[in-house]
């Protein structure tokens, strides 16, 4: 299995909200496409698992170099399927970094820019100011008849999944795939920034259905 109508969604950023009392708390961000629809991203921020820290890492200078169709589609949302993999993240098969660079970080700290929602905040931010276009790879879900409960457009839609869709054991493990990690990227007017996202339950050592595996295949993942 694997997670749900897995694609990217090419957008431009118009709100964001930062959960930080919820139990389950997510990085919520209101975007539209060319055709004047709405969808809420939710980012999870926070892990619902015993090690509740997230890991992330942030690429200032992403190399967009092996993606360089996105700039060529419309806005609006892409399935990715295996006949357009080129576009796709894999954090393990496509050596975007290495893994031990990934840090983890608390959701919610008292002070400016020492948490996981100061540091999202950070880069949305910039990119409404500069009128950036957003990639956000994960799940799609809706539309559903009835009004956003965050932002309150109508209808609600949105994508979710936004982190490391592999190496889950348990309570997770019917949402790992290979090539369907999610993500976000933003491509400003003269470089790309890529934020990317896991949980520290998940394994770095993966089949090529991304169940967990004893030993690592791979040259560039570790364990962590």
């Amino acid at each position: 299995m694997s997670v749900k109508r897995f694609g990217v969604l090419k957008c431009k950023v118009v709100a964001y909200k930062e959960e930080r009392d919820d139990q389950d708390p997510h990085f919520q961000i209101e975007v539209l496409d060319d055709h004047d629809t709405h969808y809420r991203i939710s980012v999870n921020v926070r892990s619902s698992s015993t090690q509740s820290e997230v890991l992330y890492l942030v690429d200032e200078n992403f190399n967009a170099s092996a993606i360089t169709t996105l700039p060529e589609m419309n806005l609006g949302y892409t399935p990715i399927t295996e006949n357009n993999r080129d576009i796709a993240l894999d954090y393990i098969r496509s050596q975007l970094f290495e893994s031990s660079a990934m840090q983890p970080l608390p959701h919610d700290i008292t002070g400016p820019d020492n948490d996981l929602n100061d540091l999202i905040h950070k880069y949305i931010q910039k990119a409404i100011d500069d009128e950036a276009i957003l990639y956000v790879y994960g799940s799609r879900w809706g539309p559903e008849g009835k009004r956003d409960k965050i932002f309150g457009f109508k209808v609600g839609n949105g994508m979710h999944n936004v982190h490391m869709n592999q190496g889950n054991d348990g309570r997770w493990k019917g949402d790992n795939g290979s090539y369907q990690d999610g993500g976000l990227l933003i491509q400003f007017e003269d470089h790309w920034v890529g934020i990317f996202l896991a949980f520290l339950s998940q394994s770095w050592c993966t089949d090529d259905h991304g169940h967990p595996t004893a030993f690592c295949d791979h040259t560039q993942p570790r364990q962590i």
